[in-house]
């Protein structure tokens, strides 16, 4: 009876710690007595697990908050750079590797080209890139997440299938891990992004879509605070849906799917067809802003076939806040205006009245989605952290008496403690 108690200790603390890390996390400074409070667990299980955090280096006190009566309370906070994040995007033309901290900061970051790179030889690209940014950390390495392109088992870091990069049951987590000796997490790049808009995004909310529209096109789904992968692990592969069943062939072997008609991939494709000539993204983005007429009915009927897409999700889930993000944004308004539009004819009224599309603001937002999935992972951290510039701060007591509360005080309860309903008393 010895070895199942003792593990069930073992759980008891890893679950107490990353309850108190969570919470502590979420409210950007929170006192011991706070935590026992929003948490459930004793206040000497709550110090003895703060100790351990300290001495880990996850959390730090931070001087003392003001008294309601009795002695200041010791302010607790997690540093930004208790842990360094290795975040990495493997996209279709660039390679992207770098270091973040827990807010979702980018420290240092790495590109190479990769558009040409397939199988062994994008593997082996992949894995000088990391090399090459773990080199440069300069502190305390968490581990390794990485968003990749194609169907991705998140539970084993499996790539099962990625057609651009000729992967199929590729098991890259695990060579990376055992490459570099730390954790690794790996997951769908637009599910990816979809993490990024949710953890280190400036608007929280239980329920979110984010549509990534570069090369390909591909959906990310949290929903109630988790993200939605699906049976197998495929869903928001949205840009393999057929739309049109005589159209142009696609990557994956079949005609018409919403890639070829919707993505960035698609629009420069049209584009050179019509004009006889190569076209880059840059030229089309130039040609659109400058009211070129084929260069707006392309990039608008590309919004159009887009959203006319999503109206089915917006049916499906009546997710009221979906988030584009990629290449494709920067087509801006008129083309966001074309997506919502054909959404809204695709969907029922009172569905579609009641959801808002937007283009997401976040720069290396599958960097920092993988960031986030191995934060969330390794560290048990909340869905919904506070944004660095949104944390609230305690007054200096030496300066400052008046009372701050913190978002715990004002009745915000953090995602950890919701999920799970208090801790196991120690």
């Amino acid at each position: 009876m010895d070895r199942p108690i003792k593990a069930t200790l073992r759980e008891a603390r890893v679950h107490n710690e990353r309850l108190v890390l969570a919470t502590i996390y979420d409210g950007g400074r929170a006192s011991r007595a706070d935590v026992a409070r929003l948490t459930g667990l004793t206040r000497t299980t709550v110090s003895d697990v703060v100790e351990g955090l300290l001495a880990a280096g996850l959390c730090r006190e931070v001087g003392r908050g003001p008294s309601t009566g009795g002695k200041a309370p010791i302010l607790l906070e997690v540093p930004d750079e208790a842990r360094l994040l290795v975040g990495v995007d493997l996209g279709d033309r660039v390679f992207t590797a770098a270091t973040v901290n827990l807010r979702g900061e980018i420290l240092t970051r790495v590109d190479v080209p990769s558009e040409d790179s397939d199988g062994d030889v994008a593997l082996g690209l992949a894995l000088d890139l990391i090399a090459q940014v773990l080199d440069a950390c300069d502190g305390p390495i968490l581990g390794i997440g990485i968003g990749a392109p194609g169907l991705v088992d998140t539970g084993t870091g499996k790539v099962i299938q990625a057609v651009k990069r000729d992967w199929r049951q590729l098991p890259l987590g695990e060579i990376v891990a055992e490459r570099f000796g730390l954790p690794v997490h790996v997951a769908n790049d637009s599910q990816a992004a979809g993490l990024a808009e949710h953890v280190f995004g400036a608007v929280r909310g239980p329920n979110l879509i984010t549509v990534k529209v570069g090369q390909g096109i591909g959906a990310g789904l949290v929903l109630s605070g988790e993200l939605f992968e699906g049976d197998g692990f495929g869903a928001g592969e949205i840009g393999h849906t057929v739309v049109d069943p005589s159209g142009e062939m696609c990557r994956c072997g079949r005609r018409g799917c919403l890639e070829t008609v919707a993505s960035a991939r698609a629009v420069v494709n049209q584009l050179a067809a019509l004009s006889g000539r190569t076209v880059t993204m840059d030229q089309a983005l130039a040609d659109f802003r400058s009211g070129d007429p084929a260069a707006r009915q392309v990039v608008l009927e590309a919004g159009r076939h887009l959203g006319a897409a999503l109206g089915a999700l917006v049916g499906a889930l009546h997710v009221r806040r979906i988030v584009l993000a990629g290449t494709m944004t920067a087509f801006g308004d008129e083309w966001l205006n074309a997506v919502a539009s054909a959404a809204a004819g695709h969907a029922l009224a009172a569905l579609s009245e009641d959801t808002t599309f937007e283009i997401g603001r976040m720069d290396d937002i599958v960097v920092l989605g993988a960031s986030a999935l191995l934060m969330t992972r390794e560290l048990g951290m909340t869905l919904r952290p506070l944004h660095p510039e949104r944390r609230p701060r305690w007054p200096d007591a030496t300066n400052d008496k008046t009372p701050v509360q913190s978002s715990a005080l004002s009745g915000r309860t953090p995602v950890g403690v919701v999920a799970e309903k208090g801790g196991v008393p120690g």
